[in-house]
């Protein structure tokens, strides 16, 4: 199920920060992000947020697996 932006914006900030730096992590482990310091770790987070916005990101919720992940709109099945 994914999780419209509109409702996410509903999430505490702290909480959907978190979501992000997960994501972000988990890019860096899977090597198709370069890693990334505390200092440009905002931009990133913005950079993530915005592209949530523009619908190119998605936040999928697995109702399965109870596991809620950023995912790339492209990658989803059709």
């Amino acid at each position: 199920m994914l999780i419209p932006f509109d409702e996410l914006q509903q999430l505490d900030k702290a909480t959907l920060e978190l979501l992000i730096k997960e994501h972000l992590y988990s890019q860096i482990e899977d090597g198709s992000l370069a890693t990334f310091t505390a200092e440009n770790i905002q931009g990133a987070i913005a950079r993530t947020l915005d592209l949530l916005k523009k619908g190119e990101l998605v936040v999928e919720y697995s109702e399965e697996n109870e596991t809620i992940a950023i995912k790339n709109k492209d990658y989803l099945p059709k």
